[in-house]
This record gives structure tokens, sequence and C-alpha cells, in this order.
């Protein structure tokens, strides 16, 4: 299946792979017919999903599987109306509906809103009126189904909501009786209801830390763009379990969880756990013999938090993580216990992965990795590209001469927020970075997150890593928090790890840490414990949320 969109499957070095990965991308190319169908033809009996949840239930899914029930969907949806262009949103959490759904969209051209399980009413309002929605499909949770009913009322654009897991209620389509009532048989379809590369496959929002969502909008040629994520990063192999831990509804599901998985032949473990339980989660890996592990760093650090010597984790060929960057602690401490190198990975919503452990090279504790071959990345400041050892913010260049596949396409509806993202032909991240000798690029922080104390910049990411060596700290957060004198001190947000409780002994005895940790200078002045750090629905901690609510206590 590679070979049809790659020149090369195969590199001998880094730099070979900078030099020569090429991608393919038909101007028709749609991911249901020509990968899933395509995988279905080839190898009729390859395993595309494996499905279990927490209540005992396990369902297995051929490609050939998916490929009919995706058809089945496919032809229920267009008995509904639903065309070319029109837009549907599907709250699903980790269901296996959710493949058979995406699958039947993209074939007959409808956009995909992913959305999470958190979303509340004034959520769900605003993403069905910008994006005009036109039906929802939502999983049988309590807390989505009233808050959807509640916006019912809201969304004037709203004709259908289905409910899956044959479940009867009120008001609710109970889609998994009603799409299998149709042929699981369906015509590609060809002229203007043909799609094409170009059109728009999927909206992701943003998790809108400042600001409201924004919308995110990627092509039919975006999946092509996760190859490298899946092949060369995570390094998922045909035929093999390859479990990465989301949410349907973010845009990690995307990176981990179908696109370039599936273009690889790479089986999905899909395990809808509806509570992250870190001892459940080493069960189920230990249990099913994954080859290959994508989580948060946030889920490594608290599975650190168990026994993972006693969870037989040797099936694992490559671990990886993305979301936020990964603590040198938390790298250590893994390998020390599984034998198993963390391979970092760094992106965002808006592309695939930029930054990676790439398999020819070595992955150093703390840094992003090196650049991805499909993006022209430089690290800018004030117009010019910095040296070796200089701090710049993540940019990827000629995005409008030559846009690279993978690469979002613009904000939805929104000409003048994707002319401000793309000006003077590049795309900014507003990500601070630097880049060692040998090319690894390590992260500093949000361009708004870093800090200015006495006239020393400090990131976050540095002194976040430093106070993770201590075995009181599970996560953290750095922030500026305002200061009279210096204008901004660091303060440390401090989820403690079990067994320790908040001292004044303790805030001295993670303060001298720091101090000997790293320099002196980056030590926090000012150290709060909490129960949870405030995340967004994707997972990355609010430090903006923490900067303003120091502001406001600081004026009161």
């Amino acid at each position: 299946m590679l070979e049809r969109y790659l020149p090369r499957t195969e590199f001998s070095s880094y730099e070979d792979f900078i030099q020569n990965y090429k991608v393919n991308a038909p101007e028709d190319f749609n991911f249901g017919f020509d990968i899933v169908d395509g995988w279905a033809k080839e190898d009729p009996e390859l395993r595309a999903l494996l499905w279990i949840d927490d209540f005992g239930l396990e369902k297995s899914f051929t490609f050939t599987d998916i490929s009919k029930l995706s058809n089945r969907a496919a032809n229920y949806f267009k008995s509904l109306g639903l065309k070319k262009g029109d837009v549907v949103m599907m709250v699903l959490r980790r269901r296996w509906e959710y493949w058979v759904c995406a699958t039947a969209l993209i074939k007959i051209g409808v956009i995909i809103i992913p959305a999470t399980l958190q979303l509340t009413k004034k959520d769900i309002v605003y993403r069905a009126n910008a994006a005009n929605v036109k039906m929802l499909i939502c999983v049988d949770d309590a807390y989505v189904l009233q808050q959807t009913e509640l916006a019912m009322p809201d969304m004037p654009t709203v004709q259908f909501r289905a409910i899956v897991d044959n479940v009867d209620k009120e008001g609710w389509i109970n889609f998994n009786r009603e799409f299998m009532k149709y042929p699981d048989t369906l015509e590609r379809p060809t002229g203007e209801e043909a799609t094409k590369a170009t059109d728009i496959m999927q909206i992701y929002f943003t998790s809108g830390t400042t600001g409201m969502p924004k919308m995110v909008t990627h092509n039919y040629s975006h999946p092509l763009g996760h190859i490298v994520t899946a092949k060369y990063w995570q390094q998922v192999q045909k035929g093999k379990l390859h479990m990465s831990v989301s949410d349907s509804g973010w845009a990690k599901f995307g990176w981990g969880k179908i696109y370039g998985q599936w273009i690889c032949g790479a089986t999905i473990f899909a395990y809808d756990m509806l509570k992250f339980t870190p001892s459940n989660l080493l069960a189920k890996i230990s249990q099913y013999k994954l080859t290959t592990f994508c989580a948060p760093p946030t889920m490594y650090r608290f599975m650190l938090q168990e026994d993972v010597s006693a969870y037989d984790l040797s099936s694992i060929q490559n671990f990886s993580t993305a979301g936020e960057p990964l603590n040198p602690e938390v790298f250590n401490r893994w390998l020390a216990l599984t034998g198993g190198k963390i391979h970092s990975g760094f992106g965002q919503t808006e592309g695939t992965v930029l930054f990676a452990d790439f398999p020819w090279f070595e992955p150093i504790p703390g840094a992003l990795g090196k650049a991805s071959p499909i993006y022209d990345l430089k690290l800018m400041m004030d117009g010019k590209e910095v040296e070796n050892g200089a701090e710049g913010e993540i940019t990827i260049c000629n995005v409008v001469k030559n846009p690279p596949i993978g690469l979002f396409i613009g904000y939805y509806k929104d000409k003048e927020q994707t002319d401000t993202a793309f000006a003077e032909g590049n795309y900014n991240l507003k990500d601070v970075a630097w880049r060692d000798n040998n090319g690894y690029v390590w992260f500093v922080g949000r361009h708004d997150d870093v800090i200015k104390c006495s006239g020393y910049r400090i990131g976050p990411f540095e002194v976040e890593s430093a106070l993770i060596e201590h075995p009181a700290v599970v996560e953290c957060a750095i922030t500026a928090a305002p200061d009279p004198i210096r204008g901004q001190v660091v303060k440390a947000t401090i989820v403690l790890a079990k067994g320790y409780t908040p001292s004044d002994e303790l805030i001295k005895e993670l303060q001298n840490h720091v101090k000997k940790a790293t320099a002196p200078y980056k030590y926090p002045r000012i150290v709060e414990f909490v129960d949870e750090l405030p995340k967004t629905l994707g997972g990355k901690i609010k430090r903006a949320q923490i900067r303003r609510e120091d502001e406001a206590k600081s004026t009161q």
C-alpha cells in the first residue's frame, strides 16, 4: 500500500530521509476508498481494528468489515440527504462506530468535526452554528446527551441527531439499527459529487485557551501527511497492534488512531476506557501484547506512580509521546523500568508531526528530536533565521507558494484569520525553541509563556523538568507571576505524588532542588499545590489560565 504513495519507503540515514522522502498525492485521493477499501481488496483478512471496553466487550474488524460497514453507513447518510460539503459532528469517545462513520463520511464528501465528551451546551451550540452542522452523532453518555438536548433549540442547522450502541431514546435516531438496513456496496462518486484532494475533509476546533476556538481545516490529502507520523516516528507495523491513547475528539486521534496507521496497514488497538486509570492501562498493554504505543507525557507520569515493573511490557518495540514536551526524568525512569526509550514527537492540531525521534538517531532526554522531511522548518526571530544555540520561533516556511501535505489549509470561513496565520507566506507556531549543533531541537515554551524576570528570560520547560526530577512531583506548570520589583517571578503550580503533603518545608526543599538542578535564578519563588492542573480538552496545561488568575489576584 505504501508503495502507491511513497517512491521510496526505506532510507539509510536521517540525511537520506530528509533529502529524499517524497509523497505522491493523487488529485482524487480519498482515504475511505483508497486506503480502507484498498486494503480490503489487497489483503481482505488484514485486521484493521481491535476494540475493547471496560465492561469486557471485545470486537475485531478486518478492513473488509470496515469497508462494508462504512458503505452501509454512507448509504444511510445519503438517504438522509447528506451530501458533499455538509457537516457532521461526532461525539463518540472511542466507540468503534467512530471509525465506521468517519470512513463513510469521507467517502461521500461530508465534512467531519470530531468533538470531545467534555463539551458543554455552550460549546456544542458554538460549534454547530459556526460550522453549520447538519447532523450530530453521539455516544450513549448521560452528560453528552443532556448537554446536546439542552443545545438543540439554539442550533437551527441541526436536522438529525443519532445515538450509537443500539440505543433507543426519544428524539434520537438509533444509529446502529438504522444504518445496518442499508446495502454494504457503494459506488465511488463521480463528477461533482466526487472528492478532490483539495476539498475540505475535516475541521478541528482548537482548545480555545485564548478567545473562542478556531476552526482548523484539513483537506483530503491530510492523511498522507501522517505517513511520517505513523511509520517513521511511531514505527507502526503492518498487522501489528498499535495504541495511541486519545479520545476521538482530539487531533491526537487523527495522529495516532486512524490515518497514518491504516495507510501502513497497522491494527488499531482501541481501549474505550470510561476513565484513565494507570493500572488498567498497563494491564491492557501487557494482556494484549501491543507492538507500538503512544501516550501523552502526563499519562507516562501517572503510570510511573504504579509498580510498572509488575507488568510485562516487553512486546512494545516503540514507545512514543506527544502533546507536551517530555521531561528527561520521565524518559529516564521509564527506560530504567521497561528498557524502552520514549520517542518524542511535536506538532499542532494544524499539522502532522513536525519534530520527532526518528529511527536513525538516538533520542536525547528533553529534546523534541529532529525535523520532519515534509516541512520547511526554521527557527525565526524578527524575520530572520537564528543560528544554532539561539532561541527562535518555530516557523513552517513557504506554506503559500508550496503547501506541504499534512498542514491545514486555513481557518474555516475566516479569511482574515487565515491571512494572518499565513502572513508573509509562512506559518509561525509562536513556540520558542533552539537547535543544537547536532540538529536536535529543544523546546523553551510558548512565546507568551516565556518568563522575563529581572532581565533574564526563563523557559518554563527547563524549570518543569527540574521539578519533575523530585519524587514529590507528579506534574507541574511553570508560569510568570506579577512582581512589583522584578516585573515577573517564577511560579510553580504542583500536583504532588502519593504520600506527600504540602508544607513550608517541602516548598523550601523543592526550591533548593531547582537551584541545584538548573541555574539558581530560575527557582520558583512562588509555589502552589493543587489537586490537578487546568487543562484544555486536548490535555494540554492551561498556563495562560494560571497567569490570568494570578494577575486577577494581584489587582484585588
